[in-house]
C-alpha cells in the first residue's frame, strides 16, 4: 500500500508534465470551454481525467504515489495562482483577457465565430442582463467564459 513502484521524483515530474500539457490544451480550446460546462464539456473533462491517469501514476497504485501526485498538482495550481496574481502579463497569457463581441446593438460576426459562440449564447446573455439588442452598448466575452453586456 505504501511501497511505490517508481522513484518519488518521477511522480513529481509526471504530475508537472501532465499539468502543463493540459493547461496549454485547455487554454487553446477557448474561453467557453472553461466558462460554462455543457454536458458534453463535462464528459470531455471526465474523459481527460481518465486519459491522463496512467500518465500521472506510471502504473503505480500506491497510496504514497497518489498523495505525491495530488500534492504536486495542488502545489502547481497554487503556484500558478500566485504567479498570475503578481504578473499581469502572465495572467493575460494563462487566463486570457476580455474580447469585445459587439457594440451599439450589433454583434461582430467574425469575432463571435472566432470565439465559437452560438447565437443562443448571445441571446441568453442578453436575457440574463435584461437587455434588448437595441439597448446593448457593449458586449464582452470575459476571460472566464462569461458574456457581459453593458446597457446604453
Amino acid at each position: 500500500m505504501f511501497d511505490m513502484d517508481l522513484p518519488w521524483w518521477e511522480f513529481i515530474v509526471r504530475g508537472a508534465a501532465v499539468y502543463v500539457i493540459l493547461l496549454v490544451m485547455v487554454r487553446i480550446s477557448g474561453k467557453r470551454t472553461v466558462g460554462q460546462f455543457t454536458p458534453f464539456d463535462l464528459l470531455v473533462v471526465m474523459l481527460l481525467s481518465e486519459a491522463v491517469s496512467n500518465s500521472l501514476s506510471g502504473g503505480d497504485s500506491s497510496l504514497t504515489g497518489g498523495i505525491l501526485i495530488a500534492a504536486t498538482l495542488i502545489g502547481l495550481n497554487m503556484l500558478m495562482g500566485l504567479a498570475t496574481s503578481r504578473s499581469e502579463k502572465l495572467s493575460e497569457i494563462l487566463d486570457g483577457s476580455a474580447v469585445l463581441l459587439g457594440r451599439d446593438g450589433k454583434f461582430f460576426d467574425k469575432v463571435v465565430k472566432r470565439c465559437r459562440l452560438a447565437q443562443s449564447d448571445l441571446d441568453e446573455a442578453l436575457r440574463e442582463h435584461d437587455c434588448s439588442l437595441e439597448e446593448m452598448k457593449c458586449a464582452f466575452l470575459e476571460a472566464d467564459g462569461d458574456i457581459t453586456i453593458m446597457k446604453a
